[in-house]
Protein backbone atom coordinates (compact mmCIF):
# COMPACT_ATOMS: atom_id res chain seq x y z
CA UNK A 1 0.00 0.00 0.00
CA UNK A 2 1.48 3.14 -0.88
CA UNK A 3 0.97 5.80 1.66
CA UNK A 4 -1.61 8.89 1.24
CA UNK A 5 -1.21 11.98 -0.52
CA UNK A 6 -0.87 14.69 2.57
CA UNK A 7 -2.77 17.62 1.31
CA UNK A 8 -0.58 21.21 0.63
CA UNK A 9 0.85 22.09 3.90
CA UNK A 10 1.07 25.79 3.58
CA UNK A 11 -0.84 26.58 6.46
CA UNK A 12 1.57 26.46 9.21
CA UNK A 13 -0.72 24.70 11.61
CA UNK A 14 -1.25 22.39 8.85
CA UNK A 15 2.50 20.93 9.73
CA UNK A 16 1.17 20.55 13.40
CA UNK A 17 -0.87 18.32 12.21
CA UNK A 18 0.77 16.40 9.68
CA UNK A 19 -0.16 17.96 6.50
CA UNK A 20 -3.40 17.96 7.23
CA UNK A 21 -5.84 21.09 7.06
CA UNK A 22 -6.95 23.13 10.95
CA UNK A 23 -10.53 22.00 10.12
CA UNK A 24 -13.09 19.13 10.02
CA UNK A 25 -12.73 17.14 6.30
CA UNK A 26 -15.09 16.11 4.05
CA UNK A 27 -15.70 13.21 1.73
CA UNK A 28 -14.05 15.10 -0.91
CA UNK A 29 -10.93 15.66 1.46
CA UNK A 30 -10.37 12.38 1.78
CA UNK A 31 -10.80 10.85 -1.45
CA UNK A 32 -7.56 13.73 -2.47
CA UNK A 33 -5.66 12.77 0.69
CA UNK A 34 -5.60 8.90 -0.07
CA UNK A 35 -6.06 9.50 -4.22
CA UNK A 36 -9.26 7.48 -4.63
CA UNK A 37 -12.28 7.95 -5.75
CA UNK A 38 -15.17 9.38 -3.89
CA UNK A 39 -17.23 6.36 -3.88
CA UNK A 40 -14.40 4.35 -2.12
CA UNK A 41 -14.21 6.85 0.83
CA UNK A 42 -18.37 6.35 1.05
CA UNK A 43 -17.61 2.29 0.31
CA UNK A 44 -15.08 2.65 3.33
CA UNK A 45 -17.21 4.43 5.56
CA UNK A 46 -20.07 2.09 4.93
CA UNK A 47 -17.85 -1.22 5.50
CA UNK A 48 -16.42 0.64 8.38
CA UNK A 49 -12.74 -0.42 7.17
CA UNK A 50 -11.43 3.94 6.65
CA UNK A 51 -10.40 6.69 8.74
CA UNK A 52 -13.56 7.34 11.59
CA UNK A 53 -16.12 10.10 10.64
CA UNK A 54 -18.77 11.42 12.48
CA UNK A 55 -22.01 12.89 10.98
CA UNK A 56 -23.37 16.72 11.39
CA UNK A 57 -26.79 16.35 10.93
CA UNK A 58 -26.76 14.94 7.03
CA UNK A 59 -22.90 15.76 6.61
CA UNK A 60 -20.14 13.38 7.20
CA UNK A 61 -16.86 14.80 8.54
CA UNK A 62 -13.37 13.39 9.60
CA UNK A 63 -11.33 14.78 12.52
CA UNK A 64 -8.11 15.29 10.95
CA UNK A 65 -6.54 14.23 14.30
CA UNK A 66 -8.40 10.59 13.64
CA UNK A 67 -7.42 10.48 9.87
CA UNK A 68 -3.68 11.08 11.40
CA UNK A 69 -4.45 8.01 13.98
CA UNK A 70 -5.70 5.95 11.09
CA UNK A 71 -2.84 6.35 9.05
CA UNK A 72 -0.53 5.43 11.36
CA UNK A 73 -2.59 2.34 12.81
CA UNK A 74 -1.89 1.32 8.81
CA UNK A 75 1.19 1.73 8.87
CA UNK A 76 2.42 -0.32 12.09
CA UNK A 77 -0.52 -2.98 10.95
CA UNK A 78 1.70 -3.14 7.31
CA UNK A 79 4.90 -3.16 9.30
CA UNK A 80 3.93 -5.63 12.15
CA UNK A 81 2.78 -8.19 9.44
CA UNK A 82 6.55 -7.37 7.41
Amino acid sequence: MTPPRLLEETDPRAILRGGLPDRYLNADDIAEIFDVPKETVYQWRKKRIGPPGFRIGKYVRYDPVDVQAYVTSRKDAERDAA
